[in-house]
């Protein structure tokens, strides 16, 4: 990013560039202009000359229109008109000064106004560069004004993705410490402190990652086993896992801990008031330019009957929709559908891969596989 001084000398020397630029083209213009129409051979010099005074005199116009700059038109069209009439009578003295030099050495000037002879013209030139002046200027701060605007959408866009973020970790927090609470009257020490040290490693994991940033699946899958690995010492064989991802969906990128709100759902309805407890399944494939990936249990599903702030899902669901909102726009899919038992929520997110990134290797169980075998959760 450019600092304040860098982006004055930017601007300083872009104005430089364009006034000799422009005042050069309008004297090759009206070089060739009289050549065309044949006029006296030594006219080279009085259009050099004319030029180079066109250059330093108008110069001083860019600091005067800046004071005016912003006041409006009442402001700036009066400043404009006698700006450009007064700074083009010393012009035409020039310009008339060097034309009886070089090409009409009889030519007289018998008052002052004969000096001031064509100021109109001048005027015109003049008047043009301050309409180039303000009309690249314009465009200058519509530019900055774009720029300003996209800057702080972006920013809304990370405050109100980290906000999304950090409200699931609490909802999180608060049920894990509440099953440890219940290890721990139920004298279960041991598994409470494992509990506890799964617990640390995955708050240290989310803490790490910029909400920001996205992950390949194949990372997310890991992420979602140290919360699992919580959970596992919570409901032992009553949780049920099963992995179907196909391998070219592992390395597609997906905004970080994107599954674990989707999997807490399906654990707090799904396997937490069930004694027999139930299964989660988790599905993840490539199809054409989308990833599509879908959390199942076998749970009670939706109620169609209950109002929608009463539906299953809650705050994780929302906010997974509302973050899938902000990064994508309209370029995704999110649906929650019964599936008879359980419910089904299916994501299409744009496939996007990284390449040649560095993911960790894959554990070596068999869980990232297509089999529709069950895999027993282990009890601690």
């Amino acid at each position: 990013m450019l600092t304040l001084t860098q982006l004055r000398l930017s601007r300083n020397r872009l104005f430089w560039t364009l006034h000799a630029a422009g005042w050069a083209a309008y004297g090759l213009t009206v070089y060739f202009g009289f050549l065309f129409y044949k006029k006296p051979a030594n006219i080279g010099p009085v259009i050099a000359m004319a030029a180079a005074a066109g250059f330093a005199l108008s110069a001083p116009m860019r600091y005067l229109y800046r004071t005016v700059w912003g006041r409006g038109e009442r402001w700036v069209i009066p400043v404009v008109l006698a700006t450009s009439y007064v700074t083009a009578l010393p012009l035409r003295i020039v310009i008339n000064l060097t034309y009886q030099h070089f090409c009409d050495p009889s030519k007289r000037f018998n008052s002052l106004f004969d000096l001031f002879e064509n100021a109109l013209l001048s005027t015109y030139l003049l008047l043009c560069w301050s309409a180039l002046y303000f009309g690249i200027k314009y465009y200058e701060s519509k530019q900055q004004q774009q720029e300003a605007v996209l800057k702080a959408v972006t920013l809304a866009q990370e405050a109100q993705l980290k906000m999304l973020r950090y409200q699931l970790n609490p909802h999180f927090l608060f049920n894990t410490l509440n099953a440890i609470s219940t290890l721990i009257l139920d004298n279960q020490n041991r598994t409470a402190s494992h509990a506890v040290m799964r617990l640390s490693e995955f708050l240290r994991y989310t803490l790490d990652q910029d909400p920001m940033k996205r992950v390949t699946l194949r990372q997310e899958i890991e992420a979602l086993d140290l919360y699992l690995g919580t959970e596992r010492l919570r409901f032992g064989e009553r949780l049920r896992l099963e992995y179907a991802i196909e391998g070219a969906a592992l390395d597609a990128l997906v905004p970080s801990l994107l599954l674990q709100p989707l999997v807490e759902n399906a654990l707090k309805y799904a396997v937490s008031p069930r004694e027999e407890g139930g299964m989660v399944r988790i599905e993840g494939r490539a199809r054409g330019a989308m990833l599509e990936v879908s959390v199942i249990d076998d749970g009670p599903g939706l109620d169609d009957r209950s109002r929608p702030a009463e539906r299953r899902g809650g705050v994780g669901l929302r906010n997974t929709r509302e973050r899938l909102a902000v990064l994508y726009g309209d370029s995704f899919r999110f649906a929650a559908l019964n599936s008879r038992p359980g419910l089904r929520i299916e994501l299409a997110l744009p496939l996007e891969t990284a390449a040649q990134e560095q993911v960790p290797p894959l554990p070596a169980e068999p869980r990232y596989r297509r089999p529709a075998r069950v895999a027993q959760g282990a009890s601690a």
